[in-house]
């Protein structure tokens, strides 16, 4: 693909379409898997959208490759759907959104990002924003009206108990989000749809999730535990889970 205007040098910009075997090895040697913490492996329907991006969405899907060693230094993952462009259409979290996307049969009007991976040699080097830049431009390219984000807010496990409703809406004295990753969406232009409060779904036995936290639950009730954005409600046995996100607009037109 056509890499962004201000992409750095070093940077060469590929997709899943054209250059499939890349993305397979990036698959198999789960080159980013440990940028998310270990619960977020475990959506109870993730898989049915993430395992359907390649090859269905291949031409939406980015890797981005250091040219000085042939590294993968970053992966940006989404997914084209349908959506009229009002609040009321919009899904209700990025299960939903996935879900929608696998099974419409009308051609997409929109993207959505996924994930926004960068591999933890190359953090601070400014791929995070390059990753959105590049989303937007895929979308553009494609013909589709919008890129939104259900951003998952990378300060919001240092407030678990806060509401993500409340969350979203601090800011800084300059104005900008409260948020470091919500505030790299600002920076280039993305504005707020809505907060999104039941987004991601993980509900597994609470062995499991003693396995991925390093925690106990010795009782029922709610518990914070380490990465989390928010408390993990235990009964019976079982932890459920709801992830918070906050759906973000970029407009590509």
């Amino acid at each position: 693909m056509q890499p962004p205007r201000d992409c750095p040098d070093w940077v060469e910009v590929v997709t899943a379409a054209e250059r499939p075997e890349l993305w397979q090895r990036a698959r198999q040697d789960d080159l980013f898997h440990d940028v998310w913490p270990e619960y977020n492996h475990h959506g109870n329907d993730t898989p049915a959208y993430f395992g359907a991006l390649v090859p269905r969405f291949a031409e939406f899907q980015a890797l981005f490759l250091d040219r000085r060693t042939g590294q993968i230094a970053a992966r940006g993952r989404t997914i084209a759907f349908g959506w009229d462009g009002t609040l009321d259409d919009l899904p209700p979290g990025i299960d939903a959104l996935g879900i929608r996307a696998v099974h419409e049969k009308n051609p997409p009007t929109a993207l959505s990002a996924l994930a926004a991976e960068v591999d933890p040699a190359y953090q601070g080097s400014g791929l995070s924003r390059l990753i959105i830049v590049t989303m937007a431009e895929l979308a553009r390219s494609h013909g589709l009206r919008a890129l939104v984000a259900p951003v998952r807010p990378n300060h919001k496990d240092r407030y678990p108990i806060t509401p993500i409703e409340r969350y979203a809406r601090w800011r800084r004295p300059d104005g900008l989000p409260f948020d470091p990753w919500m505030r790299v969406h600002a920076r280039i232009g993305g504005r707020i749809l809505r907060p999104e409060p039941r987004s991601l779904h993980i509900a597994a036995p609470g062995r499991d999730w003693e396995a991925w936290t390093g925690m106990a639950f010795p009782d029922d009730g709610q518990y914070v535990f380490p990465g989390g954005l928010a408390p993990l409600t235990v009964a019976g046995g079982e932890g459920d889970y709801w992830e918070p996100n906050v759906w973000m607009l970029h407009e590509v037109g």
